[in-house]
């Protein structure tokens, strides 16, 4: 695949456009549109990496766990550069590089495949684990996660392995629609509050809320940062 950027510089109105032009009968639309506030706040205003930086060492790793819904990632993506406009119309189809679940070794930028619901997290653990054995302790890692992959164990094996281990570099921002099927006692903010991570609870709608929960400081302790979203929004 090639990597094109464009002169265009592209804002968050753009946003439902360029959603737009990928069509489709798998395209989970709900999932995705969920998540694109968050996708734009971190990609345009938090995370240090750039179409020039995709394979820097020093760079900051985003991966999408939430990877059935891949819409606004790949709007989001191409907003800022990481591949042309041109290819979302040919989102899903057999010869593009846009599927409907994210194929790192085909799209710039993406860090994971992903689409299996409970692999993110663990995999966010792993990749703070590996950065620290080379030495690497400024790069950040940011998974987001949906409140249903909270059903899946690994998740929670994650979650209380994060907290007591201190994994300051990892971040993670759960969308919560209320999909999940059995929920969390006290809520989703109380099972990362339980394994020690520094947790704060938001409007996924609010970008300045979003940008300030994103950069609070959370010194020796992960980050959890539940986003809230109306289902039927």
């Amino acid at each position: 695949m090639t990597n094109t950027t464009t002169a265009r510089t592209f804002d968050h109105h753009d946003m439902n456009r360029l959603m737009g032009l990928m069509t489709g009968d798998e395209k989970h639309g709900p999932a995705a549109t969920s998540t694109l506030d968050v996708l734009w706040v971190l990609y345009d205003r938090v995370l240090r990496v750039t179409p020039d930086t995709v394979d820097a060492p020093g760079r900051d790793r985003f991966l999408l766990s939430k990877g059935h819904g891949p819409m606004a990632y790949y709007a989001v993506l191409a907003a800022h550069g990481f591949f042309g406009e041109e290819l979302l119309p040919g989102f899903g189809a057999y010869d593009s590089p846009l599927g409907h679940h994210p194929d790192r070794t085909l799209v710039p930028g993406v860090e994971i495949g992903s689409g299996s619901l409970g692999h993110g997290l663990p995999l966010a653990v792993g990749s703070v684990l590996g950065l620290r054995a080379q030495g690497l302790t400024d790069p950040r890692v940011w998974v987001l996660i949906g409140d249903a992959e909270l059903d899946e164990g690994s998740n929670h094996e994650a979650i209380a392995y994060a907290g007591p281990a201190g994994l300051e570099q990892l971040h993670t921002v759960v969308i919560d629609n209320a999909s999940s099927s059995h929920g969390r006692p006290g809520g989703i903010a109380a099972r990362f509050e339980a394994a020690g991570w520094s947790v704060e609870s938001v409007d996924g709608r609010d970008h300045e809320a979003l940008y300030a929960a994103f950069t609070a400081p959370h010194p020796g302790r992960p980050r959890a940062v539940v986003a809230r979203v109306d289902p039927k929004d």
